[in-house]
């Protein structure tokens, strides 16, 4: 049985959430200087490479910030169950 307390919880669930967005920002630096790079050095082949790079990065941010929105989501319906369930027991 794990004996966390709910500070450990939610420093363990602030560290995953900032893993995220870091991921994100990391994402993000590269997709910008390797991108400057290639503009700056006329190796540029037009706006496709861009823009899929770019749709990526698009995804992997609705996908950081949808899944620390549904978190919060998640936890409500949970808890609303726990106390349906302590109420008929």
């Amino acid at each position: 049985m794990n004996a966390t307390t709910p500070a450990a919880d939610l420093r363990h669930l602030a560290r995953r959430r900032v893993r995220r967005q870091l991921g994100w920002l990391v994402h993000l630096l590269v997709f910008v200087l390797v991108n400057a790079g290639l503009w700056a050095g006329g190796a540029s082949d037009g706006v496709w490479p861009l823009a899929g790079w770019g749709l990526g990065l698009a995804i992997h941010g609705l996908v950081v910030g949808l899944s620390q929105a549904g978190e919060g989501w998640v936890r409500r319906l949970v808890d609303a169950e726990t106390s349906r369930l302590q109420q008929r027991g």
